[in-house]
């Protein structure tokens, strides 16, 4: 067998430097595969475009990224009184400086969280490292039942946020489809922090007034994780959704 001098050159490297040339090997079918994903994502449509007849089909909704108060909820055990209508609780000073007086309250035995009752704040008394709240049931609670969960609604905020809906998570990403045009849906990543009864904080990622699907964004990303090639495959989820 005749060995070419580039051949007998790598040879002599490798009897020489064995560990070297498999990293530069490594390093350069890595470079590749990073070029060929890269490549991937570029093909990859940017915007799915979404009909009039499609999202009357989907009963599309959009919303706003806009500032709003973040609703969030503190869980605590409370009592209730003999009257059957006044629940008390403690909380720490970091709980009892979101708590005041007129804040809606849910409570609910623990042995049964169907049984809900609607209370608010009537009290807020300070007490060493923290404070004693008292909640105003709005009818009696159940009978021979002392004890309940109280979650009290604080407002955080306001904040740039986004409705829960609208956000689709894909392990640690979370994604929202933006409208650019009318009917035309790009996705955006955004980077999310306090999430609310009802909405979430966006720290970074869209601007206020932007708009964002919300009932429907899991039927666009499908459609557009469909769209990988330049043409629809065939049973596409507008497809499907159209014939019945």
């Amino acid at each position: 067998m005749v060995v070419g001098a580039g051949n007998r050159r790598t040879l002599a490297m490798t009897r020489k430097h064995p560990p070297l040339l498999l990293i530069s090997l490594l390093v350069a079918a890595s470079a590749g595969a990073q070029d060929v994903r890269q490549h991937t994502r570029l093909a990859g449509p940017k915007s799915t475009t979404i009909s009039e007849s499609q999202a009357a089909a989907l009963t599309l909704t959009l919303g706003t990224a806009s500032f709003r108060p973040v609703q969030t909820w503190i869980r605590t055990a409370g009592t209730i009184d003999r009257t059957g209508k006044i629940l008390r609780a403690s909380l720490s000073a970091a709980e009892a400086s979101l708590v005041k007086v007129g804040q809606r309250v849910r409570a609910f035995p623990p042995s049964s969280k169907s049984s809900m009752y609607q209370a608010y704040i009537s009290r807020v008394g300070a007490r060493a490292g923290g404070a004693v709240v008292e909640a105003r049931l709005s009818a009696s609670g159940r009978q021979n039942t002392t004890l309940y969960v109280m979650e009290i609604v604080v407002e955080q905020g306001p904040f740039l946020s986004v409705p829960n809906e609208a956000i689709i998570e894909e392990g640690e990403k979370h994604i929202v489809y933006v409208q650019e045009q009318t009917g035309q849906f790009v996705p955006h990543e955004i980077h999310t922090g306090i999430q609310g009864e009802l909405y979430t904080q966006v720290l970074d990622g869209l601007r206020e007034d932007t708009q964002v699907v919300t009932f429907g964004s899991f039927f666009i990303d499908a459609e557009h994780k469909l769209k990988g090639t330049e043409r629809r495959p065939p049973g596409s989820v507008f497809d499907d959704h159209q014939r019945h």
